[in-house]
């Protein structure tokens, strides 16, 4: 379960998709959004882990500080995760879905629970060459005290699609009348 803002922008990427392509950038109305837009970001991709941002939303920007235009975004996030999230990217342009990560926004003495979304988006030539992000707190802002979020760390990475829906069911078994499992 996502936040209801994260999994809006879930359904409207998937709205504007194809069956097992990302939508075009062209497809994207920031106008379908805009309760959203302080909070949204656009990644673009040069290369295996430069992702450049394009474009930070007010809310973003706010919460670090500064102005990320053209600051890879992998910078961002803690060295230790930077591995992870790129292969995570990567994985996302191969098989067009979203991907949520679940974060702990980290600033000087204080942290902020965040959903990141990166929902890649599709260049004229058909390639996915932009994520579609959005940052959404899941607890008070307030918690970090009016400091600058440092880095974003990686608790878990998700994908929202249908095929990572498929969870095993836990079933019962008995040998001799006796459960077992």
């Amino acid at each position: 379960m996502y936040h209801a803002n994260t999994q809006k922008l879930i359904d409207y990427w998937a709205s504007r998709a194809s069956p097992g392509r990302a939508p075009s950038r062209s497809a994207i109305q920031p106008a379908d959004f805009r309760q959203l837009m302080p909070q949204t970001f656009i990644l673009g991709r040069e290369d295996k882990g430069q992702y450049p941002v394009r474009l930070a939303g007010g809310f973003v920007a706010d919460l670090h500080r500064r102005d990320l235009r053209a600051v890879n975004g992998l910078h961002l996030w803690s060295e230790r995760d930077r591995l992870r999230l790129q292969t995570a990217l990567e994985e996302a342009r191969r098989r067009p879905e979203p991907l949520v990560a679940v974060v702990e926004a980290l600033a000087d003495g204080a942290s902020l629970p965040m959903e990141v979304l990166f929902a890649p988006l599709t260049a004229h030539d058909g390639g996915p060459d932009r994520y579609l992000g959005l940052y959404q707190p899941l607890s008070m802002v307030t918690r970090l005290q009016g400091l600058p979020v440092l880095e974003l760390s990686v608790r878990s990475l998700r994908r929202p699609g249908a095929a990572n829906e498929a969870a095993s069911h836990l079933r019962l078994a008995a040998v001799g009348g006796r459960r077992i499992a």
